[in-house]
């Protein structure tokens, strides 16, 4: 349940997303909640010379500190030593765990008892609920009334960074990216869609262009508000009977985008009445309100229709 929110959370940009990030912190403290019971468990198991002891300890270590970062990160605390950040540290143990927990799975069986659904373990369970959930809401009352930054946080969990002030606002990648040298002069968008293909220079780019208040939230734990400007993709893109349009950059990363979303998404060329920095997509980067940083696609060269559905790709970049 902690992983599957988590994933979800990590995922979604709306609103209804503060739900998910609710039931992920009660998931999490739920496994709080569990640790006098399972220690019981764990004593007897260290106590045995069995193969995979050190694989089981290891997995325990790792969850131990996905569920610290975690309550780290809720508490303001962002960046760590060596510019890593809590929620790196969250995410990484997190997904450093799966194959661990199915191994546990796979070599430590338990199988299936009728009691495991009898009125008792309900009770059990509705217990456990309320312990995490209780703890949840301390931790949440405790974040907004002692000086900690946490009580900033978005519906997300990510923390205010740079809020109208572009130079202040954080440059980050996702996983291999690096940031490209672009010579403006030089740069062309191509747009292939039912009108045909063309490439365009930043002039012709820049001729339509109309301001967007939005919210980057990056999956690295941190959102920052600003004022976009550029043009809309439905400006620049003729669907037909297209089902979805493909975002591409520089370096090869590009999202896939249901044609309905056109008319919000925004190719920005200036962010704060500025340029676009280098980092921060120079010369052209997506806007797209209502989803996390990782779709908003920096130093575009390509926009292209596409007759599949938006939603057949990888749910998360794999590079």
């Amino acid at each position: 349940m902690a992983f599957a929110t988590g994933a979800a959370a990590y995922a979604m940009g709306t609103g209804w997303n503060r739900w998910i990030t609710i039931a992920h912190g009660v998931a999490g403290f739920g496994i709080v909640v569990l640790t006098p019971w399972k220690s019981v468990v764990v004593r007897r198991g260290l106590g045995r010379e069995r193969a995979g002891k050190a694989a089981s300890v290891f997995m325990g270590i790792l969850v131990g500190v996905s569920v610290a970062s975690g309550v780290v990160h809720a508490f303001g605390v962002r960046l760590l030593p060596l510019d890593v950040t809590a929620m790196q540290i969250h995410v990484g143990t997190a997904l450093a765990v799966l194959p661990f927990a199915v191994w546990h799975v796979v070599a430590r069986p338990a199988r299936p008892r009728r009691t495991d659904v009898s009125r008792r373990a309900v009770l059990r369970a509705a217990g456990v609920t309320a312990g995490a959930g209780g703890l949840w809401l301390a931790t949440e009352a405790a974040v907004r009334v002692l000086p900690v930054q946490g009580g900033d946080r978005r519906f997300t969990g990510s923390h205010e960074v740079g809020s109208f002030d572009p130079v202040r606002m954080p440059v980050t990648q996702w996983l291999d990216d690096e940031v490209p040298t672009i010579d403006e002069e030089a740069w062309r968008l191509v747009v292939a869609d039912a009108d045909g293909e063309r490439r365009l220079a930043a002039p012709d780019v820049a001729r339509e262009h109309r301001s967007v208040r939005a919210t980057l939230d990056c999956t690295g734990g941190w959102f920052a508000v600003q004022d976009w400007e550029g043009v809309s993709l439905d400006r620049l893109v003729a669907p037909g009977d297209a089902r979805s349009v493909v975002v591409t950059s520089a370096t090869g990363y590009g999202r896939r985008f249901p044609v309905r979303d056109l008319p919000r998404l925004l190719l920005a060329t200036t962010v704060g009445g500025r340029a676009l920095s280098p980092g921060h997509g120079f010369p052209a980067r997506l806007v797209a309100p209502g989803r996390r940083g990782f779709w908003w696609v920096k130093w575009v060269t390509e926009i292209r229709t596409s007759d599949r559905p938006w939603w057949l790709q990888s749910p998360f970049p794999l590079t």
